[in-house]
């Protein structure tokens, strides 16, 4: 990379360049000019005189990932991660757009809340902060928030999640509600009286370990619920995280009715099971649990199908004082967002259950969509939000050296592959932080 006239003009040549909105998966050259996406293989006669390079021989030219379950710390939990700290980490894994959870302290439940967190994500100036706000007040689930002033102050989404929603009055009200105004509801589907207390997946490793249960009848019966309220309201639902087979087999009959609702799943969820438990370490501790391996075999074969179409972080970082309680105590959660595509491409391209264009597809072009933001794309005239991605390096994960200001990740010391090499939004390089070892 040299020096150039323009901080947001750059010439990538040499890579493989994938787009999954337009399809694209050829070797080839990508001009940015004043931060959009001017051409795709340009004549060097339309150069503009001392146009500054990138080298992407061997690597991946890709549109910039978009996350649809990141979870910061502030406001009021600035001890996990701050908006500075957390939109370093984004840029850092190659996110150059992450929707907001609004479970801070106090909740993204008011237009001022919604205001703070562009005005912070702004003032960081890495990637692009889209607030969520919350579907009830307080998110204690028993009256609904302003969804209107919410929207109009820019929540790109309503949420209680990582919450469930288990008032299902509400939540059909919601539903209803959101049609006003074009906004897709959001659900980490739980019954939480059949979860509340658990520690980890019900069977027999949980029996094994003597750790509280959370059965996977506890989601499936809430993605039932849920679906039959999109179908009974017309309303627009994303489930945020599904992790069981019952969920997966229930959202595929549900897409052969045209049902107007999204299905994401975490990172975790797609490569990690159960057994992971059996170290007691309370970075193994999230929400979804980990699955049995039935389980994950028949989430993988949903993210092959289609009937789960989005893919996310679930980044939740918790500091360390938190995590190092006991596991029944510990909160959950486990910090994402540096190596989720590292983990996707070492646990599901590279044996082959996924190809990079699938991927692509799911991390970034069908969140954008679905939100209708920017992104996931490297149509001519887009914003150049571009990442670009070595597959085959090698690199240890060492929290310490992550951007997050947590730590909690049960895969320190493991060998992945893949790293972001540079992460470019709106033309301008953000990030080339995350190195191999």
């Amino acid at each position: 990379m040299s020096n150039g006239p323009n901080e947001n003009s750059w010439l990538i040549e040499g890579g493989r360049i994938i787009d999954p909105t337009h399809r694209i998966d050829r070797v080839g050259r990508l001009l940015i000019l004043e931060g959009r996406i001017a051409a795709l293989d340009p004549r060097d006669d339309d150069l503009p005189r001392g146009i500054p390079r990138i080298d992407a021989q061997g690597m991946i030219v890709a549109p910039g990932l978009f996350d649809l379950a990141t979870e910061f710390g502030e406001p009021g939990r600035e001890e996990d991660e701050t908006i500075l700290t957390g939109t370093a980490a984004a840029i850092a894994g190659g996110f150059t757009s992450v929707a907001l959870s609004p479970s801070t302290d106090p909740p993204i439940d008011t237009a001022a809340s919604v205001e703070f967190v562009f005005s912070k994500g702004l003032r960081a100036d890495r990637c692009r902060l889209l607030p969520l706000g919350c579907m009830s007040k307080e998110r204690k689930g028993e009256s609904l928030a302003e969804i209107g002033s919410l929207v109009e102050a820019g929540a790109v989404a309503l949420t209680d999640s990582p919450s469930p929603i288990e008032n299902t009055g509400l939540l059909r009200r919601a539903l209803e509600y959101c049609q006003m105004f074009d906004r897709y509801l959001f659900d980490h589907p739980e019954i939480a009286s059949l979860s509340r207390g658990g520690v980890m997946h019900e069977g027999l490793e949980q029996l094994k370990l003597g750790l509280a249960p959370i059965p996977a009848e506890a989601e499936d019966l809430a993605t039932s619920r849920d679906l039959r309220l999109v179908e009974a309201t017309g309303g627009k639902l994303h489930l945020t995280s599904i992790s069981t087979a019952g969920s997966v087999e229930l959202c595929r009959r549900a897409k052969m009715r045209e049902l107007d609702f999204s299905v994401g799943i975490h990172v975790a969820n797609l490569h990690m099971n159960d057994s992971w438990m059996r170290t007691f370490d309370a970075n193994c501790k999230v929400r979804p649990p980990l699955r049995s391996p039935e389980h994950v075999a028949a989430c993988i074969e949903a993210v092959q199908d289609g009937t789960i179409n989005i893919i996310s972080s679930g980044h939740r970082p918790c500091s360390l004082e938190k995590k190092m309680l006991e596991i029944d105590a510990a909160p959950f959660g486990m910090m994402a967002l540096e190596t989720a595509l590292a983990q996707v491409n070492t646990h599901l391209i590279r044996p082959g259950y996924l190809d990079w264009m699938s991927v692509l597809e799911k991390m970034s072009s069908n969140p954008a969509k679905l939100l209708g933001q920017p992104g996931g794309s490297l149509g001519v005239g887009d914003w150049a939000d571009v990442i670009v991605i070595d597959p085959n390096a090698r690199w240890t994960v060492h929290a310490s050296a992550f951007q997050s200001k947590s730590y909690n990740t049960p895969l320190e010391g493991q060998e992945l592959y893949g790293t972001v090499r540079y992460t470019l939004v709106a033309g301008r390089v953000r990030s080339n932080l995350l190195k191999s070892s």
